[in-house]
């Protein structure tokens, strides 16, 4: 699938999957050697991720149920773990740097 950024009018990702049954989202990136330009992983539902047994930096975007941008966490790197957003239904992870121009209150689309 792919995600916009409607606030900005950006594709933050057009090759993007979704992770949303209890093993999607152990397994996440974990043990991936890094994200390809345009890659993401869509975690549904979630309010806090790690970046455990990761091998690189990303971007993560934690969103509310109505697609709005919560809080955003550039470059996290590896071995590490996020605050809890409790207000935020899904979290979307990107390649560092990706999610730049994104912030807080801009609203996403999942396209596809």
């Amino acid at each position: 699938m792919q995600v916009r950024n409607l606030s900005r009018n950006l594709v933050l990702g057009h090759s993007i999957r979704r992770a949303d049954t209890f093993g999607l989202r152990l397994l996440g990136l974990m043990f991936r050697s890094g994200l390809a330009e345009g890659e993401g992983l869509w975690i549904e539902p979630c309010q806090s991720v790690h970046t455990h047994f990761m091998r690189f930096a990303i971007d993560v975007l934690f969103v509310a149920r109505d697609q709005t941008v919560l809080h955003v966490i550039p470059a996290m790197q590896p071995w590490r773990f996020s605050p809890a957003i409790r207000q935020a239904a899904a979290v979307l992870e990107l390649p560092a740097g990706a999610a730049q121009a994104t912030g807080p209150g801009d609203r996403l689309a999942l396209e596809g």
